[in-house]
């Protein structure tokens, strides 16, 4: 799957051009992100759904946030197979945390 590259617009259009309130929420993305990341990769070992189908909730308002709205819809269908105990769409989820991160990185 090709995914999308993460941009501001969201944030942009939010902010009205409030260059501190952006700053604010890029920081927010920075901090919390890599723990998410963490805690899904601690409940993917333990095969723990429906604490996994919770962090990649809380996750996929980051990725809204980011403005990839094909992967918002990736993530709502892998929260709900993972709550069907189906981890299929993991891989492709982690190639969306990977470029979020590098994204948030480079920011």
């Amino acid at each position: 799957m090709n995914i999308e590259e993460p941009n501001f617009k969201y944030i942009r259009e939010l902010s009205g051009g409030d260059e501190e309130f952006e700053k604010k929420m890029l920081s927010i993305l920075k901090n919390e992100l890599p723990e998410e990341i963490k805690t899904y990769k601690n409940h993917i070992e333990n095969q723990d759904f429906k604490q996994i189908a919770e962090i990649v909730h809380k996750i996929k308002h980051k990725i809204s946030i980011l403005g990839l709205e094909k992967s918002y819809e990736l993530a709502i269908t892998y929260e709900k197979e993972l709550l069907s105990r189906d981890m299929s769409g993991h891989a492709n989820f982690m190639k969306l945390l990977t470029k979020m991160s590098i994204f948030l990185d480079k920011a």
